[in-house]
C-alpha cells in the first residue's frame, strides 16, 4: 500500500523497529489500500531519533537560515487538492510564507491561508495554457542552492532569489485521464506534467535544504517534523525517495500509454519499466526463512484486468506467499469455463475439475476427483457462492472415510451473497475468502530468470479456437469429443508434462511434473482407475520416446479417445496403434507446456 509517515514520534514508536518502504500509487491517484497490521510504513528510526536528540542545534541550525533569508517559504502546487486547507493553516500557523500557483493558491485563499502567488516571484505571467508558471530560475534557484555552499547563496543574493524550505507538488491526473475511456491523443499529451516532475526532482535532490512532499497522507508527518524544528536527514531522505518513485511510476505510465499510441501491435519495446506497488509484507515466502512481500502490478495494461492481485479478502487469515501462486492458479484455470465450474487446486496443479448445470454436483465431482490432494488445497468457483452452496462446501464429507470435514486453505469466487458469505465465515476462522474478477487476456506473461525476464504474451488459446483434426479410422463421437476438449482445456493448466483424463466434464485424474510423460500417464490412470473406460485423454504434447508403447498402454487402459498435439516422428505409429483398439485419435495445432 502507499507509504504513509506516521504523524508524531510517540505513534512512530509504536511500529518500531524496521522501516518496510512501499511504492507510491500511479498517477494522481493517492487513495490508501485497505489498512492491514503491518502494512503502514514504520519511520521510528527517523521521528523517535529525532525527537529524543537535542533540539539545540536543529534550532541554532534553523535560526541560522531564518536570519540569512528573513522568512520560511514553502512552495504548493497541487492537481489533487485533498487535505489542502489543513496543509496551509498548519504551515501558516507555523510561521511560514505560502508560494502557490492557479487553483491551488484560489482554493488556500478560500481556506482563509495567505498566498503569494507565483507570478508575483518571477515577476512572469504563466503562459502557453499553464504549460510554462514553475519553470523559472526564481523558482528552480530557490529549490537546489546548496545552503553550504557560500557562492550558491551569493547567487541567489545577487538576484534577489528566496530559498525555498519545503515544496508540496503532486501531478496532472495522467493515469487517471488515460484509463478513465477514450480520450484523444491530443488530451492525453496534454495531461503530460512538466513543471510539476521538475519540482519534484529538483527538490528531492537537495533534500538536505528541501523538504519534498508528494502525498497528502504525510501532511502531519510534515507539520510535526516542522514543529519540532527537527534536522533528521533521514526523514528528509526518506520524502526524497518517494518523491523519485512517485515521478518515476508517473514516467512509466506515460511511456507505456506513448509506445501503445506509436506501436500498435507491437508487443515487445526495446525496454520498458513495471511500476509495482506494495500491497502487504508476507509473513515470509516459500520457505520460512525467505523474506517476502506481495506487490500489484500497476501497469495501464492490467487496468481492469482482475485477477487474484486485485481479489478482495472477506476473511481469515492473511495470505501467504504459497497462498497467492495457488490461488491465481486455481482462478486462472476457473475463469477457462462457462458453464459452472469448480476447480481444486494443490500446489498449483489442478486436482479436480467439474462442470455442471448444477454448481454443487460440479463441487462435489471435483474433489472427488482427489480428495486426497484436495484436503488443504484451494477451491474456486466461477460463479456467485450463494446459501446452498455455502453449506455444501462448509459441511461436506471427505469421500476418503465419509466422516471427516473438507478443509480448505482458500476458497475463492466471482462474488457471493450475504448469507452464502456469512455461512462460510462460520467454516474455519482461518478460511481465507476471496473475491475476484475474471481474469483478463492479451496480456504479458512476465517470468524471472536469474539476472533477467522472460516475456511472452499470456496463453489465451481455448479449444474453440483449434481445430481437433481426426487421424484414426474411427472418428469420434460428439461426446467423446466434448471430453477430448475439456481434458485438453485442464491440461493446459497442469504442469507439464501433463496427462489429463475426463469425461462428461469432470476430470477423473491427472499426472503432473514429471521428468517422464509415461510416469505422469501411469499416475492419471491410477487416480482414475475404472472410470478410465471409454474416456477421453489429453497430453500437452507427444511423448519423444517409445510413444506407440505409452499409447498402448492408454488403448489397454479402455481410454475411448485421445488427444495430442501433432508433429511427432512417430504420428504413424500412433495412428496405428490407435487404430488397432478402435480408439480416436484427434490432433491439434497447438500445445500447451506449463512450467
Amino acid at each position: 500500500m502507499p507509504l504513509h509517515l506516521l504523524s508524531s514520534p510517540a505513534a512512530a514508536a509504536k511500529l518500531a523497529p524496521g522501516l518496510r518502504a512501499a511504492p507510491l500509487p500511479r498517477g494522481h491517484s493517492f487513495v490508501p489500500a485497505p489498512h492491514r497490521s503491518g502494512d503502514r510504513v514504520s519511520v521510528a528510526s527517523f521521528l523517535s531519533a529525532a525527537a529524543a536528540r537535542s533540539a539545540g542545534p536543529a534550532m541554532a541550525a534553523a535560526e541560522t537560515k531564518q536570519g540569512v533569508w528573513g522568512k520560511k517559504q514553502v512552495l504548493i502546487s497541487l492537481s489533487d487538492k485533498t487535505d489542502l486547507a489543513y496543509l496551509g493553516n498548519g504551515l501558516q500557523s507555523l510561521g511560514y510564507s505560502i508560494i502557490s500557483t492557479g487553483g491551488t493558491a484560489t482554493s488556500l485563499e478560500s481556506a482563509g491561508v495567505n498566498v503569494t502567488k507565483v507570478e508575483e516571484i518571477t515577476n512572469f505571467p504563466e503562459m502557453l495554457d499553464g504549460r510554462v508558471k514553475t519553470l523559472h530560475p526564481s523558482i528552480h534557484g530557490g529549490i537546489l542552492a546548496r545552503r553550504d555552499q557560500e557562492h550558491h547563496l551569493k547567487a541567489l543574493k545577487e538576484h534577489g532569489i528566496g530559498t525555498f524550505d519545503v515544496v508540496v507538488v503532486n501531478l496532472y491526473p495522467f493515469y487517471d485521464k488515460v484509463t478513465s475511456g477514450a480520450i484523444s491523443f491530443e488530451d492525453g499529451i496534454e495531461n503530460i506534467d512538466i513543471g510539476g516532475p521538475t519540482m519534484i526532482r529538483a527538490a528531492a535532490k537537495n533534500h538536505k535544504d528541501v523538504l519534498v512532499v508528494v502525498d497528502h497522507n504525510d501532511y502531519p508527518a510534515l507539520l510535526e517534523y516542522l514543529k519540532g524544528n527537527q534536522e533528521d536527514q533521514q526523514f528528509r531522505k526518506m520524502l526524497a525517495w518517494k518523491a523519485f518513485q512517485h515521478v518515476a511510476s508517473y514516467d512509466s505510465a506515460v511511456s507505456e500509454w506513448l509506445w501503445k499510441q506509436s506501436h500498435k501491435g507491437d508487443a515487445f519495446p526495446p525496454s520498458f519499466t513495471v511500476p509495482l506497488e506494495l500491497r502487504s509484507t508476507l509473513r515470509y515466502g516459500e520457505n520460512p526463512h525467505q523474506k517476502a512481500a506481495f506487490y500489484a502490478d500497476q501497469s495501464l495494461s492490467l487496468v481492469g484486468a482482475g485477477g487474484i492481485a486485485t481479489a478482495v479478502q472477506h476473511h481469515g487469515k492473511e495470505m501467504s506467499y504459497n497462498n497467492y501462486l495457488d490461488a491465481d492458479a486455481a482462478w486462472n484455470c476457473v475463469s477457462e469455463f462457462d458453464s459452472p465450474t469448480c476447480v481444486v487446486v494443490k500446489h498449483t496443479n489442478p486436482c479436480g475439475v467439474a462442470s455442471r448445470q448444477d454448481v454443487l454436483e460440479a463441487y462435489r465431482l471435483a474433489v472427488r476427483a482427489d480428495p486426497v490432494s484436495a484436503f488443504g488445497g484451494i477451491v474456486a468457483f466461477n460463479t456467485t457462492i450463494d446459501e446452498d452452496l455455502a453449506k455444501e462446501i462448509r459441511e461436506f464429507r471427505s469421500p476418503v472415510d465419509g466422516e471427516t470435514r473438507m478443509f480448505y486453505e482458500i476458497v475463492v469466487a466471482p462474488g457471493y451473497t450475504e448469507k452464502g458469505l456469512q455461512i462460510l465465515k462460520g467454516k474455519s476462522k482461518t478460511l481465507r475468502i476471496l473475491e475476484a474478477k475474471r481474469s483478463g487476456k492479451g496480456m504479458l506473461s512476465l517470468r524471472q530468470v536469474n539476472g533477467g525476464w522472460l516475456v511472452q504474451e499470456s496463453d489465451d488459446v481455448t479449444p474453440e479456437d483449434i481445430t481437433f483434426t481426426t487421424k484414426s479410422e474411427r472418428a469420434p463421437q460428439e461426446n467423446e469429443l466434448s471430453d477430448a476438449k475439456f481434458a485438453w482445456l485442464c491440461a493446459k493448466h497442469v504442469k507439464s508434462n501433463a496427462i489429463v483424463i475426463a469425461k462428461n466434464n469432470c476430470m477423473l485424474g491427472m499426472g503432473s511434473g514429471q521428468p517422464n510423460r509415461r510416469e505422469s500417464l501411469r499416475i492419471a490412470f491410477r487416480k482414475a482407475g475404472e472410470e478410465a473406460k471409454g474416456a477421453a485423454l489429453a497430453s500437452d504434447a507427444f511423448f519423444p520416446f517409445a510413444w506407440n508403447d505409452a499409447v498402448e498402454e492408454a488403448c489397454q487402459n479402455g481410454i475411448g479417445i485421445i488427444a495430442q498435439p501433432g508433429g511427432s516422428m512417430r504420428d504413424d505409429d500412433t495412428i496405428d496403434c490407435c487404430n488397432k483398439y478402435g480408439v480416436s485419435l484427434v490432433v491439434t495445432g497447438v500445445r500447451h507446456f506449463r512450467h
